[in-house]
C-alpha cells in the first residue's frame, strides 16, 4: 500500500473532493457565493426579493453496507435508514442557509434488479412519505413530488438512492457564511438519542462509509459479497477489519451490533434548526454541516484570515473509537474523513447566545457545547487539538 496517500483515497473516494472543486471553480457561484448551498434568482415568480435553492445528494456507499446487512440478517428495515440518509444529506445542507420549511422533494433510485428486489424498492419508496410525515410533526413541511426508479445494473452494482430538494425563500432570510475573529463555535452532537429518534445513533452520517466499512468489517465479506465494493481498488484495503456485522459492543449499558451502529441513520438537525434560526438568524455568522471533509469542512468557507480552533471537542463516541482501533488511521485522517462526534456547528459572536443554543439543543436530547473559537491568523486554517496532537489544515 502506498504510505503517502490517504487510505480513503486508495479506495477510490476523497474527503476533500479536490477534482470536483477544480472542475466547478469557474462556474457561477450564485447570489451568495459563500453560502453553504448555491442560491439562485427566483425562477418561479421572478421576484427580486426572493431566491431559489435546489440541492441534490445521495446516501453514497452506505447502500453497499445496507445491502450486506440485509442479505446477512434479512432485516428489510435497514433500507429505511438509507432513505433518511439520502433525504437528510439534502435537507440539513439547506438548513445551513436557513431553509427548514416548504421544501419540494424528488427521488432518483438506480438499482441492479438482479440483486435488489421489489420489496426493497417498495420499502424505500413508501418510507419516504412516512419520514416526511415525521418531519411535519416538527413544523418542517416537505412535499414529495415523485421521482424516478431505474433498472441500471450495467452501471450500478447494487442500488443508489438519491433525492433532489427545492425551496423558495426571501433573500433577506438567507444565512451567508462570514466566519470572523472572535466567533464562538457551538458543536451539536451526531451521536446519542434525540427525542425524535427511536434508537441510539452512533453518529456516522453518510460520509466516510467506504472507509469505515472496509476498515471495520472482516475479509469474509469480500468473498461473500463481491458486488459490495469496487473491484479496481487494491485488495489490501478491502475489508481489512476484524468485526462481523452481528458482533456487539456495549454502549450506555446496552449491547449494539456493529452493523446497526455503522448504519445509524444520518441525524437530521432540522427540528432544532427551525427554532434556533427563528430565534437567532441575524446573529449567526455561519452554519456548517460537517459532512464531506469532517472537521475540516468549514475550511471551504473561510474568506477571512482566521484560524478556526477546535480544542474543546465533544467526546469522541464509541463508533469512531472502534473505527480507529480497527483501521490504525492517525488522528489527522480521522478528523478529515469523519465528523468524530459533531456533524453540525454554528459560528456566533455572542457567548450568551451560544449558551442559549446549547440549552435549546438539550431540549431535543442533543448534546452540545462550545467546542472552540475563531482567532486572527496569517492564513485561513483549521486547528484541531485532541489528545495532545495539534492538527493543522491550511486552505
Amino acid at each position: 500500500m502506498q504510505d503517502d496517500k490517504l487510505k480513503y483515497d486508495l479506495r477510490g473516494v476523497s474527503a476533500s473532493k479536490d477534482d470536483v472543486h477544480k472542475a466547478i471553480k469557474d462556474l457561477d457561484k450564485g447570489l451568495f457565493p459563500n453560502a453553504f448551498c448555491k442560491i439562485i434568482p427566483d425562477m418561479v415568480a421572478g421576484d427580486s426579493s426572493y431566491c431559489n435553492v435546489m440541492h441534490a445528494d445521495t446516501a453514497g456507499t452506505k447502500t453497499s453496507l445496507a445491502y450486506i446487512y440485509w442479505k446477512e440478517t434479512g432485516d428489510i428495515n435497514v433500507w429505511k435508514g438509507i432513505v433518511e440518509d439520502a433525504i437528510v444529506m439534502n435537507l440539513d445542507d439547506m438548513g445551513c442557509v436557513g431553509i427548514f420549511d416548504n421544501i419540494v422533494l424528488s427521488s432518483t433510485i438506480g438499482r441492479n434488479k438482479h440483486l435488489i428486489d421489489g420489496e426493497v424498492i417498495s420499502t424505500i419508496i413508501n418510507y419516504t412519505q412516512e419520514y416526511i410525515d415525521k418531519l411535519r410533526k416538527f413544523g418542517i413541511n416537505v412535499t414529495l413530488a415523485g421521482g424516478e426508479t431505474a433498472d441500471v445494473g450495467d452501471i450500478v452494482r447494487t442500488v443508489d438512492v438519491g433525492f433532489t430538494a427545492f425551496a423558495r425563500m426571501k433573500r433577506s432570510d438567507i444565512i451567508d457564511i462570514n466566519i470572523q475573529q472572535g466567533d464562538y463555535i457551538v458543536g451539536f452532537a451526531s451521536y446519542g438519542q434525540t427525542i425524535y429518534e427511536s434508537a441510539y445513533n452512533g453518529g456516522m452520517g453518510s460520509n466516510g462509509l467506504t472507509s469505515s466499512r472496509h476498515d471495520v468489517l472482516n475479509k469474509v465479506y469480500a468473498d461473500k459479497y463481491p458486488d459490495s465494493f469496487n473491484p479496481l481498488i487494491p485488495k489490501d484495503v478491502v475489508y481489512t477489519g476484524s468485526k462481523f456485522l452481528t458482533d456487539t459492543i456495549e454502549i450506555d449499558g446496552k449491547d449494539i451490533n456493529v452493523g446497526k451502529l455503522l448504519l445509524s441513520p444520518t441525524r437530521t438537525y432540522l427540528p432544532l434548526l427551525k427554532p434556533l434560526i427563528e430565534s437567532f438568524r441575524s446573529q449567526i455568522h455561519g452554519l456548517i454541516h460537517c459532512s464531506g471533509g469532517g472537521q475540516t469542512k468549514a475550511g471551504k468557507f473561510l474568506t477571512n484570515n482566521v484560524a478556526v480552533i477546535k480544542d474543546q471537542l465533544l467526546p469522541v463516541p464509541p463508533l469512531f473509537r472502534m473505527i480507529q482501533d480497527e483501521s490504525g488511521l492517525d488522528y489527522r485522517e480521522m478528523f478529515q474523513v469523519f465528523n468524530m462526534g459533531h456533524r453540525l456547528e454554528c459560528y456566533i459572536p455572542d457567548k450568551s447566545v451560544a449558551e442559549d443554543m446549547i440549552n435549546m439543543a438539550s431540549n431535543f436530547g442533543i448534546e452540545a457545547g462550545i467546542i472552540g473559537r475563531v482567532e486572527a491568523s496569517g492564513t485561513p486554517q483549521i486547528i484541531v487539538r485532541y489528545q495532545g496532537e495539534n492538527l493543522i489544515y491550511t486552505f
